[in-house]
């Protein structure tokens, strides 16, 4: 069982993503924005972090660059956006643009964890 951070600032989006993980057997530990997400990563143990990217406050970048600057940098991140730019991220390890079949998500969620081996 993986244990994974959400973090989104859509509350509706937020349940769906979380529900989705929980229905596959994760456990999941949820923020409404960059900074309650930094300070979950900063005292949890996560093998995931799902963040999205354009958010008030501190967005997914910022929540990416700490992940990436912290101990447990080697932790896999993906970001989601409503953006179409969202293939120019390069601090995350995989992108998603909404909206996303959750088929689509779960692929790439598992795709994540095979890669960490």
């Amino acid at each position: 069982m993986q244990s994974i951070l959400v973090i989104e600032d859509n509350e509706s989006i937020l349940g769906i993503l979380e529900q989705t993980l929980v229905n596959f057997g994760h456990n999941v530990e949820t923020a409404n924005d960059g900074n309650e997400g930094i300070s979950k990563f900063d005292k949890g143990l996560f093998d995931l972090v799902i963040t999205d990217i354009d958010m008030p406050g501190k967005n997914g970048n910022e929540v990416a660059y700490h992940i990436r600057n912290s101990d447990k940098q080697q932790i896999p991140i993906l970001g989601i956006s409503g953006t179409p730019r969202v293939k120019q991220y390069t601090v995350f390890d995989s992108t998603l643009q909404k909206p996303f079949r959750l088929t689509t998500f779960m692929n790439t969620v598992n795709s994540l964890f095979q890669a960490q081996g």
